[in-house]
């Protein structure tokens, strides 16, 4: 067995084939964009909301929690670095990356199933964001934090969920 054959088994075959890695990449990309196209900068933590949760959902959703923790962690703690949210980066790679996996178990299970599924990684991004606000600028802070980010779980949950179906027709035996 060689090492890539040795990783595979213990990670994911198609995580740790080229193929794997291009979509962890393409759906990190797309979430680093996602992040970054509309922010609406937040006093109270010196953070954002922003509609990056739809990607990061997606990408669980339609191609498991592996691919969802990676590209979901990864690509929004990018679109931190790239717009000068860098100290929020290390908690966004964490937080986004539970949430992708979250998203994730929610791959192939019936609609209300996977609905209830994205529910619950929405609310893990916005516990959180409330934890790490909290710790860094109180409970004030972390409290006005909380309907921004239950507005951006919802709406990566919503726009996710009704995404997903469209995808998986558009690109069928690819996925």
């Amino acid at each position: 067995m060689t090492m890539g054959e040795e990783v595979g088994a213990r990670v994911s075959p198609s995580i740790a084939s080229s193929r794997g890695v291009a979509i962890v990449g393409v759906m990190a990309a797309l979430a680093a964009v996602a992040t970054m196209v509309i922010q609406v900068p937040t006093p109270a933590t010196q953070g954002y909301i922003n509609l990056g949760d739809t990607i990061v959902m997606l990408s669980g959703i339609l191609f498991g929690p592996v691919v969802g923790s990676l590209s979901g962690g990864i690509g929004s703690a990018l679109a931190d670095l790239l717009s000068g949210y860098g100290h929020w980066a290390p908690f966004t790679l964490v937080i986004k990356g539970v949430e992708g996996f979250l998203a994730g178990i929610a791959k192939g299970k019936g609609k209300v199933t996977s609905l209830l599924i994205l529910a619950v990684a929405g609310a893990e991004m916005v516990a959180g964001y409330f934890v790490v606000e909290w710790y860094l600028y109180g409970l004030g802070g972390a409290l006005q934090e909380v309907p921004g980010n239950t507005f951006q779980a919802v709406s990566g949950i919503v726009f996710s969920y009704l995404l997903a179906p469209v995808i998986r027709r558009a690109l069928g035996e690819w996925l």
